[in-house]
């Protein structure tokens, strides 16, 4: 009996092959991205060196100097490039510092936050039942409450400091984080790859962190670049209201509220430049956070 002969067919290549852009052939294609990224790059650096790089130390001035204009106008001194304030005390070095705490309270506070809100997410979306119901209340509690004055009344009862505005941002925080989470993995834990996981005996926790997150990280990673921004705002307003470090420590929200004052008496200098630093650094992340949401959605590549 003559043998039959099985034809071999070849696999059916996809219909749709998902196109994945080089990192920095995207970054090219978007002037505008690749602006804010030299200038948050600037920020950072500026931050970091301030100690080095700063002309004159940021707490003590002299009173005889209060009140100098920037160096490019008539009255101003080559000593005090952006001018000084009411005490003294030169502007460009008090920026320079403030950039570490509004960049230290901004990333520490969002991975706080995203660390907690991941985690009940994670818990809510994968097991269901009574976890999701309590926390998702917890969050819809907490949304029901702005932000800013959940964080003034905790603050009021903490006191000022920098742990605890961190503390305090990252409780404040981290529902976006779980309510995204929560959704997501609703989703992604119906998935076949995750049910023979299951089937296998693979362990839930080892199902969530191995299975789960890896899936749902592109939309963390986006929610925390525009988290980062509102969270530099919000300290910024905090130390607007002096709630966030001690008066002697240079930030550019208690900058600008110290300058509130010089607005009838013309000195200009003293709240424009820590606020002009506050709008491109939140203006540079928010830049990139739309960059990472178009780079990161598998629904724009083709």
């Amino acid at each position: 009996m003559s043998a039959i002969a099985v034809p071999v067919v070849a696999p059916a290549a996809p219909l749709v092959r998902r196109r994945t852009p080089r990192l920095l052939t995207s970054l090219r294609a978007r002037g505008s991205t690749l602006l804010a990224v030299a200038v948050l790059a600037l920020v950072i650096g500026s931050g970091l060196l301030a100690p080095l790089i700063a002309p004159h130390p940021p707490r003590s001035g002299n009173v005889i100097d209060s009140k100098l204009p920037p160096v490019w106008l008539a009255e101003g001194d080559p000593r005090f490039l952006l001018g000084t304030d009411e005490l003294g005390r030169d502007i460009f070095s008090r920026v320079l510092f403030g950039a570490q705490i509004s960049l230290l309270v901004g990333f520490t506070a969002v991975g706080l936050a995203g660390a907690i809100g991941i985690s009940l997410g994670l818990l809510a979306g994968y097991f269901r039942g009574p976890a999701d119901d309590v926390i998702m209340r917890l969050a819809e509690i907490q949304l029901a409450l702005p932000q800013i004055l959940m964080a003034i009344a905790i603050l009021a009862v903490l006191g000022p400091g920098v742990q605890n505005v961190v503390l305090t941002l990252a409780i404040t925080g981290w529902v976006t984080y779980a309510r995204v989470v929560r959704s997501e993995v609703l989703a992604v834990r119906e998935k076949e790859f995750v049910q023979a996981a299951r089937c296998v005996g693979v362990g839930h926790l080892q199902i969530m962190v191995r299975h789960i997150l890896p899936n749902v990280a592109g939309s963390i990673i986006v929610i925390a670049s525009f988290a980062v921004a509102g969270t530099i705002l919000a300290e910024a307003a905090l130390s607007f209201l002096g709630l966030s470090v001690g008066p002697d420590v240079p930030t550019w929200g208690g900058m600008v509220a110290a300058g509130r004052d010089q607005i009838i008496t013309g000195q200009w200098w003293i709240y424009t430049f820590p606020g002009l630093a506050i709008m491109l650094t939140v203006l540079g992340i928010n830049l990139i956070g739309d960059w990472l949401r178009d780079y990161l959605d598998p629904r724009l590549e083709l």
